[in-house]
């Protein structure tokens, strides 16, 4: 079975994860297909937008396949856990080469953001020209509860969110919905999954002669006109975040997430995850995001690939994964196991810079 499907009708050419059974999270197979077909596609006459969908009505893509990634490391431990094992290496290196891409492709990429998008699905989404969310899309970076953090490109887009949500939802993994997505400028559309058809036929019947971004831009801009979008929960809760803009530590971040009085569903879940989550995971976050703020987003790149790959010889994300995907018994042994615990000279081992066969880890761009 391919991990995916691609067709070109009338100059769309549409791309489909096809990994229904595992909410299209992506391996390092599927990865690198995508790669072959969007190098071929931006200069090929032929294709003059792409809509790149998930496989069934769950999710686009629920993020990496990190059970393998788990695998990797657990093998590499057993000969040498000081080396970054291979397989980690071309999965981030390659992963982030597609995000590049996109971000900078020539030609409208249209990402139907349906159901599930979590970690690198947003990699994928994010940089799109045309991003569409729905009534059924559900959005976060969780990736402080397997003891990672906010990667592909999280550094660049987390930070050019309003307010001080950017730092919110990289240190709790808040859930989003469609309406929040568009407030938070992660989604240009806000379209009802019952039009998809509507969508594609209108692409399909478009003189593409014309300039090809407009094109898009105006089908999608009228289809969108007829749906009215809910209240945002994350944007009702903009006096709460705004507290987090002033912050210097993460000390005072926990402060006044631990302490505000009023903990509704949404805030009292976020508490729940960062709590829960990986001191050591929290910590990177932070400094990852305010050290990455002036960054290009070819820098951002760089520098991510370095540090998820410090994160495959640290002990946190091995362990967060077994927790939630191996064993699933939901019980991290973090390590260092407490906030207290944790110290500059920790910290700095994550940003260390890391060679392969002394060179510097880079993502050819």
């Amino acid at each position: 079975m391919s991990v995916i499907i691609t067709e070109i009708k009338n100059n769309v050419g549409i791309i489909t994860l096809n990994s229904e059974k595992t909410l299209n999270s992506l391996s390092l197979e599927m990865i690198e297909e995508l790669k072959i077909v969007l190098e071929s596609w931006k200069t090929s006459d032929e294709v003059a937008c792409i809509f790149l969908q998930g496989a069934g009505e769950k999710a686009f893509c629920a993020g990496g396949d990190v059970r393998k990634l788990h695998d990797v490391i657990i093998a590499q431990r057993k000969i040498d856990g000081t080396k970054v094992p291979q397989d980690c290496f071309d999965f981030f290196s390659k992963e982030y080469q597609v995000d590049y891409t996109i971000h900078t492709y020539p030609k409208p990429v249209i990402v139907w953001g349906h159901g599930i998008v979590m970690g690198g699905g947003i990699g994928l989404m994010v940089g799109a020209s045309h991003r569409i969310v729905t009534e059924k899309s559900k959005l976060a970076m969780p990736e402080i509860t397997i003891g990672l953090y906010p990667d592909v490109g999280g550094t660049w887009f987390l930070n050019k969110m309003p307010s001080a949500y950017g730092i919110y939802l990289g240190l709790t993994g808040a859930r989003l919905d469609g309406a929040d997505c568009k407030f938070l400028g992660l989604a240009d559309y806000y379209i009802e999954s019952s039009s998809k058809e509507t969508i594609l036929n209108a692409l399909l019947q478009a003189d593409w002669n014309r300039a090809s971004h407009k094109t898009v831009s105006h089908i999608l801009g009228n289809i969108s006109k007829e749906f009215i979008i809910p209240e945002s929960q994350a944007e009702l809760h903009a006096s709460f975040i705004k507290q987090f803009e002033e912050i210097d530590s993460l000390e005072d971040f926990r402060k006044i997430l631990i302490s505000h009085n009023d903990k509704d569903e949404w805030i009292s879940n976020s508490v729940k995850s960062f709590e829960a989550g990986s001191p050591s995971s929290a910590h990177i976050i932070f400094r990852q995001l305010k050290q990455g703020k002036d960054l290009s987003l070819e820098e951002v790149f760089q520098s991510e690939l370095n540090l998820s790959c410090q994160c495959c010889i640290h002990p946190d994300f091995a362990e967060g994964v077994r927790a939630l995907l191996v064993d699933k018994d939901m019980s991290p042994k973090w390590q260092p196991a407490t906030w207290e615990e944790i110290t500059e000279e920790w910290i700095d081992s994550y940003f260390k810079e890391l060679k392969m066969e002394n060179e510097k880890l880079r993502i050819e761009i």
